[in-house]
Parts: structure tokens; C-alpha cells; sequence
């Protein structure tokens, strides 16, 4: 039987994301470092890359809700370079294959099939959460898997409170309201929502991609959301 490991790396343990330089020596030797400390090898992984400045065409028509399933041969991609495709989830059904995800402020969703063994990473972002991305991701998992939304294991990352980080297309509310509100709409159980509640504009334990632009932070990186099935 399959077990998720679900794992979220703080500021100790190093960025995991540089935005304009993917081959960062520091970034890769910290994502080695912080998987291998949890008995995950690099070479076992898959980044997952939502990066827009892929797509062919970045407006309001863009489809923010694009989800593939990968097998062996993705790993490794994205871990030491940026050849990982821009997609916004990540779904494996192998025991041993490590998805990750690096994050600043959007929130990392992790979701576990515990009867049909799928995992998937999800990405929901501003640009994802408008797009009701929670809701897709759930309805992608019981259109193409058969999954039961109620039986559906589902963890969060921190995010910023909606005073610093309101998303203006839904009535100004924070991202981690949106993402709680889209999976009840999709039939997630609370009981079965892992929730990271810290608050990445005022928790330092976690980086701000928004707080590094108004420059409040002096340091421009990502912490990581890393979903995994084991034995």
C-alpha cells in the first residue's frame, strides 16, 4: 500500500527557486541537500514549473488550469536546469517519484488518491485560484481516475494574509480563503485539508516573493512543497 509523504521546506533550508538564474549552483545544492536529508534523491524528482514566461501567450485568455501526468522518464527534469514543462500540476501514480514544487506566495496543494494511488502537486496561483484552479484540479482527478472527492487527502502551503495579497477578481480575498472555499466546492472534506497556516508576508521562516518586490525582504527566493508515494 501506498503512504503520501508530503514535506515543506522553511528559509533554514535554503531557497529552491532563483527565477532568473535555473542553474543556480546554491538553489540546486539545496534541494539535494534538504531531499536528501528526508531520503529523497534528486534524480528521483520532477519540478514542476508553471513558469508563464514558457507558454506561447501570457493574458487573460491563458489557460492557468493545465495538469500532466508523468512517468520514470520525467525524472530529474527541472531539478538542476528549467526543461521541465510549464504545466500547473504534476500527477504520478509511482511509488518512489518525488514531485516539487518550488513557492513564494501561491499556494502548493497537494492531493492523494488513497484508493486509485494518484498523487497529484498542484500549483494555485492568482492567475489559477481566478480560474477556480482548486475546483479543476479535483474534477481532473474524477474525470480521469475516478476519484471520490470526499475520500481525497489534500495539504496547503502558507501563504500571504489578503490585507498584503488580495486577489482583486474575487472580491479582494486571500488566496488561502479561495483554495479552502474552491475544494469544499469540489467536494473535499475539511477533515481531510492539511493546512500550513503561517503567514508568508510576516513569518520569516518562509519566503515572500511580494515582500521581496515592495522590499521587505533582502533575499528573492522560494521555499518547496515535495509529494511523494512510498511503500
Amino acid at each position: 500500500m501506498a503512504n503520501p509523504i508530503v514535506l515543506i521546506s522553511t528559509a533554514a533550508d535554503g531557497s529552491m527557486y532563483k527565477r532568473r538564474e535555473p542553474f543556480d549552483a546554491a538553489v540546486i545544492e539545496n534541494r539535494a541537500g534538504y531531499l536528501g536529508r528526508n531520503d529523497i534523491r534528486m534524480t528521483d524528482t520532477t519540478r514542476l514549473n508553471p513558469n508563464a514566461n514558457q507558454r506561447a501567450e501570457v493574458d487573460h485568455e491563458t489557460d492557468w488550469c493545465r495538469y500532466v501526468e508523468i512517468d520514470s522518464s520525467s525524472k530529474r527534469l527541472g531539478m538542476q536546469g528549467d526543461d521541465s514543462p510549464a504545466t500547473d500540476a504534476l500527477i504520478t501514480k509511482e511509488i518512489g517519484h518525488a514531485l516539487f514544487l518550488p513557492v513564494a506566495d501561491c499556494v502548493g496543494t497537494t492531493i492523494y488518491d488513497p484508493t486509485h494511488h494518484v498523487l497529484m502537486l498542484s500549483h494555485l496561483g492568482r492567475h489559477s485560484l481566478e480560474q477556480q484552479g482548486g475546483i479543476h484540479s479535483v474534477e481532473h482527478l474524477v474525470k480521469n481516475y475516478g476519484s471520490d472527492p470526499k475520500e481525497l487527502l489534500v495539504w496547503l502551503t502558507p501563504a500571504p494574509n489578503k490585507e498584503v495579497f488580495p486577489i482583486w477578481a474575487l472580491d479582494n480575498k486571500g488566496m488561502k480563503e479561495v483554495a479552502f472555499e474552491q475544494m469544499a466546492a469540489a467536494g473535499i472534506l475539511l477533515e481531510n485539508i492539511t493546512d500550513n497556516p503561517a503567514d508568508t508576508a510576516t513569518d520569516l521562516n518562509y519566503f515572500s516573493y511580494s515582500e521581496f518586490l515592495k522590499g521587505n525582504r533582502t533575499e528573492d527566493g522560494d521555499y518547496a512543497m515535495i509529494a511523494m508515494m512510498a511503500d
